[in-house]
């Protein structure tokens, strides 16, 4: 799978501990932009296999929704070498989301 659903239980592994930077998109299953931005964020990860693609779906995930401070979604997030380096809120064309990871 090209896109990895990330928790609690396993950011450590897949976000943090990650050498490639890490584009994280929190959404939920009843947010019609977070449903406009999914296809975006899935061809960005078949095209880009330097860059990790994760999920964080906000109903599932509170403590990782609240730790980086979520309040509307789509929040798209970038980390490098374990820090955020770049976010956006809402659903963002494909080359404005590639900018952000430049």
């Amino acid at each position: 799978m090209l896109i990895t659903n990330v928790g609690s239980s396993n950011f450590q592994e897949e976000v943090l501990a990650c050498e490639k930077p890490v584009l994280m998109d929190f959404w939920a299953p009843w947010c019609g932009p977070c449903r406009m931005v999914a296809p975006v964020v899935e061809e960005i990860a078949a095209e880009h296999p330097e860059i990790k693609v994760v999920k964080v779906n906000v109903d599932e995930q509170m403590e990782l929704a609240s730790r980086f401070r979520i309040v509307s979604i789509p929040t798209l997030i970038v980390m490098k070498n374990g820090e955020v380096v770049n976010q956006c809120v809402g659903a963002r064309p494909k080359n404005q989301i590639l900018a952000m990871l430049g």
